[in-house]
């Protein structure tokens, strides 16, 4: 590459969701401005001088920022990508809680973990947790803030520099959330936002000085990047979305059961990774619940996400529109039933249940990003196992039930990441978010979250 090349296939842009319309561009970083930015970011990590308490104070203040900023960061979010006002504003708070929970259990994650010795043996040991030096993060459009947040948070307080590259629809969130952390006090280099072509991506990971890449995004570009970072030794950590299953086996209340339903699968307009996906139900109840969720589904309509209240919006593009139509035809034509929806009106969807989703059908593993809810009939829990295994993903789950000791058994079955039992959009800082299978591998939030990027390093004292 030369000094000052830039590649083209990458343009960063505010584009209304609606429309297609562009209504903002900025350019990509030069080749010279990214080594500078690893350069930078390379000399503050081995320059440090701050104390986790000193983070700590940082993280506070940057947690206070965006509770400041809230309103301002919210309607950044539904401009690039189109999510609902209300929950646009619940992705701000809950960034605030991520990064005051990070700087309050940062001098705990941190503490020296004593070694009980072999008996016999003179001294001590103990393992020391320390930063390990520049890490990379690649971050989704779905959630412009919160999926910064659970990646930078702790390896902030970690002692790690960050470079962050956005995905091109969110330039200006990026710089917005670039500038609180500038603003917060960390200091240069700590943490820098970068405008880098995919081209670009792959020369960082396999700079020397990179020491770690945390990627949210397809599977195909996950493989990419750990392919990148195999052939460089680079510890990667992926997340790259899922078809989480909702099993419905027992209950005492439908309504409530089915309003957990309609609210997971329609959150972030259905563009959510660990939202469920498949609605998997006991025969005794399928009638039942297909009626009620398929007539609370029917009466969502998209609406403008700017309006408080709304509860859908157009999906992120004219893209993802196209995508989510042809999987939706394609379905059909191999034999799945619209019960309700599927109709398109720009880039907007009527929220859409589907039966008769067969195994030789494309739809019965794919992961449709939209507001598409596949129903199945399962005779048993054993069956409601295996359907809900039946798929190359395994992000989160959820389980509804009355016995106790079914829910134990049932969650302890399932191949995924996450098990939510009788409860939905129950994310919250100090748990875990991670998945297995075609769903990456790694953990983000909670104490995992804080022991992806350290060099745990032993101590032993004769």
């Amino acid at each position: 590459m030369t000094d000052t090349s830039t590649s083209t296939d990458t343009v960063y842009a505010v584009t209304d969701p609606t429309t297609g319309t562009t209504l903002a561009t900025f350019p990509t970083i030069t080749d010279d401005g990214l080594r500078a930015a690893i350069d930078t970011a390379d000399r503050a990590h081995r320059e440090r001088t701050s104390t986790v308490a000193d983070r700590a104070a940082l993280l506070h203040r940057v947690a206070e920022l965006y509770r400041e900023r809230r309103d301002e960061l919210a309607a950044t979010i539904v401009r690039e990508m189109a999510k609902p006002i209300d929950q646009a504003v619940g992705e701000i708070d809950f960034c605030a809680d991520i990064y005051d929970y990070y700087a309050d259990h940062a001098e705990g994650f941190l503490a020296d973990e004593p070694i009980t010795l072999a008996p016999g043996s003179d001294g001590s040991a103990f393992i020391r947790k320390d930063s390990i030096g520049v890490v990379l993060g690649i971050m989704p459009w779905n959630f412009p803030a919160y999926q910064i947040a659970r990646f930078a948070g702790p390896n902030l307080v970690i002692g790690n520099t960050v470079l962050l590259k956005h995905a091109p629809q969110c330039p200006e969130s990026a710089l917005a959330i670039e500038r609180i952390f500038a603003d917060a006090g960390f200091p240069e280099g700590a943490y820098t936002n970068v405008f880098a072509t995919n081209d670009q991506i792959a020369d960082v990971i396999a700079d020397p000085r990179v020491q770690g890449v945390s990627l949210t995004g397809s599977a195909r570009a996950g493989a990419a990047v750990a392919e990148i970072a195999g052939r460089n030794l680079t510890k990667v950590v992926l997340e790259l979305g899922g078809s989480d299953p909702f099993i419905l086996l027992s209950t005492d209340d439908l309504d409530a059961v089915v309003e957990s339903a309609v609210a997971t699968r329609l959150e972030g307009n259905g563009q959510v990774c660990n939202a469920a996906k498949r609605f998997l139900v006991a025969d005794h109840l399928y009638d039942g619940f297909l009626s009620k969720f398929t007539e609370a589904m029917a009466a969502v309509a998209p609406t403008d996400p700017t309006t408080p209240g709304a509860e859908l919006g157009p999906l992120s593009s004219p893209a993802a529109a196209d995508r989510l139509e042809e999987q939706l035809t394609a379905a059909k034509e191999q034999g799945a039933t619209v019960v309700t929806g599927g109709e398109r009106s720009g880039n907007a969807f009527t929220p859409t249940v589907l039966t008769d989703v067969s195994p030789d059908n494309d739809a019965y593993r794919e992961e449709f990003f939209g507001p598409v809810a596949a129903v199945y009939r399962v005779a048993d829990e054993d069956d409601a196992i295996r359907l809900a295994n039946d798929t190359p993903y395994g992000l989160g789950s959820y389980l509804f039930t009355t016995d106790a000791d079914q829910a134990l058994r049932v969650a302890d079955r399932i191949e995924a990441g996450m098990v939510y039992v009788n409860l939905v959009g129950a994310d919250s800082p100090e748990l875990p978010f991670g998945g297995v299978k075609a769903s990456g591998f790694g953990r983000e939030l909670g104490p995992l979250g804080a022991d992806e990027f350290v060099n745990k390093k032993l101590i032993r004292i004769g």
